[in-house]
């Protein structure tokens, strides 16, 4: 039996609620899931000490090494045991493997060139004079964080006569020349930023929108659509990242009130953009780092002439806020896991 080893920065599967449908999905497959930190790893004996899910409770078990790693927990919390981590991706194969930050995303796709045409100019700022130039050239910029995320400090800037009118989640407001440039160096002194020129993606009532393009491997290792939804934002916001106060939308309702007479296309447009992206991103990421990847999620907006750009391209999407997708997650998953570990012994 395929035993998939779910690696997570918690030591216990209690405070993981996402972990009792892995290994009840993982069962049905004909798969077994082993629950486990980097701190239950046995090198010498080759075995993890970890948990397994067993007639309705997690228990503690000693199993032998798994043929596939899927690492579930905080990159962030599980930098801490990289050592073992890395001892373990030379000889078990890991699911999921960073992509890096944006500029990286933004750099790797640029080179290539296949996706150029859908990309957003983005300067990194290491000075105020650069700020400047980019702020004078565009007009209408968006500021943000190199390794932000959840739509986090993002600031819409835009020149009005001789003022400036800055807006995020804590600001509304027209400032001088010298409070932009007091504000900026602040941010800039927190940790790297970078400037885009600003895409209008907008509803008719003027709320800021982008389309999720969730996607996945399945059980074959094909790319595959688990979602795409549109994400609104208020009215008086710059982004429509639901942690930031937005919320979602079935797709085709939205497509139709949006986009009457071209609903159908745009649709297409979108199914299409994603998995081609997604196939793309996988070459590349083999390409430089000799790793595949399982799942992506994309962020993209429509410009007024119906024209996708690329916001950003996340590694870890998480589950879809909605639509009952869980479990379509959960399989496609596990199901991709199976595949590694066959392809793996094969």
């Amino acid at each position: 039996m395929i035993v998939i080893g779910m690696l997570h920065h918690r030591k216990n599967p209690h405070t993981v609620k996402k972990a009792y449908a892995y290994a009840a999905v993982a069962k049905a497959e004909g798969a077994e899931l082993i629950f486990f930190s980097p701190k239950m790893v046995d090198f010498n004996e080759r075995i993890i000490q970890g948990y397994q899910y067993k007639e309705g409770s997690w228990v503690q078990v000693n199993s032998r090494f798994p043929d596939v790693i899927y690492n579930a927990g905080s990159p962030e919390k599980l930098k801490k045991s990289e050592m073992i981590i890395n001892r373990l991706k030379k000889l078990i194969p890991f699911t999921t493997h960073s992509i890096g930050n944006k500029m990286s995303v933004y750099n790797r796709l640029q080179v290539d060139g296949t996706f150029s045409q859908y990309l957003i100019l983005s300067h990194i700022i290491f000075r105020l004079p650069q700020f400047t130039g980019y702020l004078n050239k565009y007009k209408k910029i968006v500021f943000k964080p190199v390794n932000g995320h959840k739509g986090q400090n993002v600031t819409y800037i835009e020149i009005r006569d001789d003022k400036y009118y800055v807006l995020n989640k804590e600001i509304n407001t027209l400032l001088s020349e010298k409070e932009l440039l007091d504000y900026v160096k602040a941010k800039l002194d927190e940790e790297s930023y970078l400037v885009q020129p600003y895409i209008k993606s907008r509803t008719k009532n003027g709320n800021p929108y982008d389309f999720r393009l969730h996607t996945q491997k399945n059980g074959k290792g094909e790319w595959v659509i688990t979602a795409i939804y549109p994400r609104i934002g208020p009215v008086n916001s710059i982004v429509s990242n639901i942690n930031s106060g937005g919320a979602t939308n079935y797709l085709e309702p939205f497509l139709k009130q949006e986009f009457p007479n071209e609903h159908f296309d745009i649709k297409q447009y979108l199914e299409q953009f994603s998995l081609k992206l997604s196939k793309k991103m996988d070459e590349l990421q083999k390409k430089y780092f000799n790793e595949s990847l399982d799942e992506l999620g994309i962020d993209v907006g429509l410009d007024e002439k119906h024209k996708i750009w690329i916001f950003e391209v996340n590694w870890r999407p998480g589950c879809p806020p909605a639509f009952y997708l869980e479990l379509d997650v959960v399989k496609n998953l596990i199901n991709y896991a199976i595949f590694l570990a066959k392809h793996r012994k094969e």
